[in-house]
């Protein structure tokens, strides 16, 4: 694992760091494989990423779009993640629609939904169960608690080693979201975090010694590049 860290001076640089190691990810892998994936968060944070690369000219149809984790919400509620994303990126480029890979919401039980997704990855990267697919970029922020995705503290879905996909529990209410060993597949994770709201966190994340139960961003350790892109609020005395 490689592990960068950055301290921007502010949320629009945050965002523009952001802007130049996904776009130099993505065409590295078009070149490299013909294709390239990534994997949306959800949250204030990435919106004007998403709106900035609404403003590029890219291959639209080498690339596949998925989503980290999602709230158990049909895709025009005010809280989807795949409903901010389409707003505020996806809908407004051609890229056709078999390329997005929205986390389905729509089964009674969200088991069933994170099955759903499970075998659609699978099948699109042709891997057997079992087998970890390596995403080209993971989009990751992190919570003031500490979860990142759908990894809540203390809550199943930490202990899941052997799926893709599973069931995220925030206060007794569903989420779908991809488990620790799939983000660390991947080829690269961008840890986006902003405000000072979040520095005692991250002050446990980086720490030498801290329990990753509680603190689950700490899970994340990537075979690939690992990166976390913070503000000043957020960096301030942490790194």
């Amino acid at each position: 694992m490689l592990k960068n860290v950055e301290v921007l001076p502010d949320k629009a640089a945050l965002v523009q760091r952001s802007l130049e190691l996904v776009l130099e990810r993505l065409q590295t892998a078009i070149q490299e494989r013909g294709m390239a994936s990534i994997a949306l968060s959800g949250g204030s944070t990435p919106k004007p990423l998403f709106e900035a690369l609404a403003e590029q000219d890219l291959p639209w149809d080498r690339l596949h779009i998925f989503w980290g984790d999602e709230r158990y919400v049909p895709p025009d509620h005010p809280d989807s993640n795949e409903g901010m994303a389409r707003v505020a990126w996806l809908n407004k480029v051609p890229i056709p629609p078999g390329n997005i890979h929205p986390m389905p919401t729509d089964e009674p039980d969200p088991a069933l939904a994170a099955q759903r997704h499970e075998q659609e990855i699978q099948q699109l990267f042709q891997t057997t169960p079992g087998e970890f697919p390596a995403l080209d970029v993971i989009l990751l922020g992190m919570g003031d608690d500490g979860h990142t995705a759908s990894l809540f503290p203390h809550t199943e879905a930490l202990q899941v080693r052997d799926r893709l996909i599973t069931v995220g529990n925030k206060d007794g209410q569903p989420r779908i979201t991809f488990t620790a060993p799939l983000i660390n597949h991947a080829r690269c994770v961008i840890f986006m975090v902003a405000g000072s709201n979040k520095r005692p966190a991250l002050s446990q994340v980086f720490a030498a010694e801290a329990d990753a139960m509680h603190y689950p961003s700490r899970l994340i350790q990537p075979q690939g590049e690992l990166w976390w892109l913070l503000d000043q609020a957020a960096g301030d005395g942490i790194v």
